[in-house]
C-alpha cells in the first residue's frame, strides 16, 4: 500500500545516510582532497553541484516517489561493503571508491525504496562522476586528445600565417616551448566535458538517441574547445609573460565549458531545424 511520507522518513534517511558517511569518511576525505589539488579530478568538485540541478528540474516527480522500506537494497550495502574491503586491501581506489558511494546511496533507497531511485535516476547516475578515474585510463585517453590538440592548434595557427613548429606535444612558438600536457590537460577537459554533456542532455526532455548521439560527441566537443582555449594561449605564451599566460590558461579552463554548453545548444537547435524527431514521446514540440 502506498504512502506519503512522513517526518520519520526523512529522520530516519539522514540518520542512515550520517552513518553512511561517518563510515566512509576516510574515503570522501581521499576523494575530495585530491579534487582540491589535482587538475586532472577537479571536474570531481561540479558533480554533487550538477546531481542536485538535476534533480531540482524533477522536482515534480517527487509526488510520484512513495517511500517503501526495502530489504533488498541491504545487499547493495553489503556490496559497498565488499568493494571498499577489497579496494582497501589491495590499493585498488575506483573499487574503495565506488563502495563508499554505493554505502551513502543505498543509505537512501533502503527507506526511500526503489521508486525514488527510478524517477530521479540521472540526478543519481551524476554521483558517479564523484569516483576518480584512475590514473592508467586517464594516460590512455588524455595522451591521444593531447596529440590532436597540439596539431590542431598547429594547423589553426598556421593557417592565420603564425609562424609555429610542432615536436610531439611540443609546440615552439617565437622560441617558447609551450608543453600541450601542461597548457591545457586533455583529462580534466574530457571529464568535464562528459560531465557537462552529462548535465546538458537530461536538462532536456529528448529522446534516447539524441540523448546518445550528444553524449558521443562529447569528446570531439572536448577537442574544439580545446583548441579554443589553445590557440591564444599558445599565442600568449609566445608574445607575453608566462603569468600573463598561465592567468589567462587557468580562466580560460573553465570558461571554455560554457562555450561548450552553447556548441550542444547549437547541436540540439540544428536537430530541431532539420525537423528531427529530437524531443521526448508525449512533449509538445514548440511550433
Amino acid at each position: 500500500m502506498r504512502r506519503a511520507w512522513t517526518f520519520s522518513d526523512g529522520v530516519m534517511i539522514a540518520a542512515l545516510v550520517g552513518l553512511a558517511l561517518v563510515a566512509t569518511w576516510s574515503v570522501w576525505q581521499d576523494i575530495f582532497a585530491l579534487a582540491l589539488r589535482s587538475d586532472e579530478s577537479s571536474y570531481i568538485l561540479l558533480a554533487p553541484g550538477v546531481a542536485l540541478w538535476l534533480a531540482w528540474l524533477r522536482r515534480e516527480r517527487l509526488r510520484f516517489c512513495h517511500p517503501r522500506a526495502t530489504p533488498a537494497f541491504v545487499l547493495v550495502l553489503l556490496a559497498g561493503w565488499g568493494f571498499m574491503a577489497i579496494g582497501q586491501e589491495r590499493s585498488v581506489d575506483l573499487a574503495r571508491d565506488f563502495g563508499a558511494l554505493m554505502i551513502v546511496l543505498g543509505s537512501v533507497f533502503l527507506i526511500a525504496g526503489p521508486s525514488l531511485l527510478l524517477r530521479f535516476a540521472a540526478a543519481w547516475s551524476a554521483l558517479l562522476f564523484v569516483v576518480p578515474v584512475p590514473g592508467r585510463i586517464r594516460h590512455l585517453i588524455a595522451v591521444p586528445l593531447q596529440q590532436v590538440s597540439a596539431e590542431a592548434t598547429r594547423a589553426v595557427l598556421e593557417l592565420f600565417a603564425v609562424p609555429i613548429e610542432r615536436h610531439g606535444n611540443l609546440l615552439v612558438i617565437n622560441g617558447a616551448e609551450v608543453a600541450i600536457a601542461e597548457a591545457c590537460n586533455g583529462m580534466r577537459m574530457v571529464a568535464a566535458m562528459a560531465l557537462i554533456a552529462f548535465a546538458f542532455v537530461f536538462s532536456f526532455p529528448m529522446r534516447v538517441w539524441a540523448r546518445v548521439l550528444i553524449l558521443a560527441l562529447s569528446p570531439l566537443v572536448a577537442i574544439l574547445v580545446n583548441v579554443i582555449r589553445l590557440v591564444p594561449t599558445t599565442l600568449l605564451y609566445g608574445s607575453a609573460s608566462a603569468d600573463t599566460a598561465n592567468t589567462f590558461h587557468d580562466l580560460a579552463g573553465w570558461a571554455v565549458l560554457g562555450v561548450a554548453i552553447g556548441v550542444m545548444w547549437l547541436f540540439l537547435a540544428l536537430m530541431r531545424y532539420l525537423e528531427l524527431p529530437v524531443t521526448a514521446y508525449g512533449v509538445r514540440e514548440e511550433a
